[in-house]
């Protein structure tokens, strides 16, 4: 199909009618998409404890285990009676 041919069927798409509408289409939609928002807000809302739960958990472990303390070294013994 060449560039005129594209146009030309464009030209006819757009001149013809829209096909009818059903009519409770409408209330489908405004049901389906309420639905959605209300999936997608308790994800985002479930998401939001999880990620605070992580950060509450790592600051108890982080504050009980002391991880930035370095360990004491237990491959040389003590020097004594030099």
């Amino acid at each position: 199909m060449n560039r005129v041919e594209r146009e030309a069927a464009a030209r006819r798409a757009m001149e013809r009618t829209p096909p009818p509408v059903p009519p409770d289409l409408y209330g489908e939609v405004l049901r389906r998409g309420g639905r959605i928002l209300r999936r997608r807000r308790r994800a985002r809302r479930l998401l939001w404890l999880l990620l605070c739960a992580a950060a509450v958990a790592f600051t108890v472990w982080a504050a009980t285990v002391h991880p930035w303390v370095e360990p004491p070294s237990t491959t040389t013994p003590p020097i004594v009676g030099w």
